[in-house]
């Protein structure tokens, strides 16, 4: 029984390690392609007024980013924790 909780929870954190490497791939083509548009834009001056507006969405997405590596590679307080708990809890039985 022991095995399938370690091989649950060690399949979880796979789960989670894939899932933020998903997402830093998909911030860094479409935001790669944002900039690339926005940058020959940029360099038409009849096409363009000059304004850099890609910086936007990569600085909101990058913070939606950042608060999913923190919760991915994060301090892992929350799990710290419950093991604590757990193994007070199972020793009062």
């Amino acid at each position: 029984m022991e095995k399938d909780e370690v091989y649950k929870r060690v399949r979880a954190k796979v789960e989670k390690l894939l899932g933020f490497y998903f997402h830093l791939a998909v911030y860094v083509v479409v935001n790669g392609f944002l900039l690339t548009i926005n940058l020959t834009a940029y360099a038409d001056p009849g096409f363009a007024p000059g304004y850099l507006w890609a910086k936007w969405p990569l600085m909101g997405w990058g913070i939606g980013l950042f608060f999913h590596a923190f919760r991915v590679f994060g301090s892992g307080y929350k799990e710290r924790m419950i093991e604590k708990m757990i193994k007070k809890e199972m020793g009062q039985q």
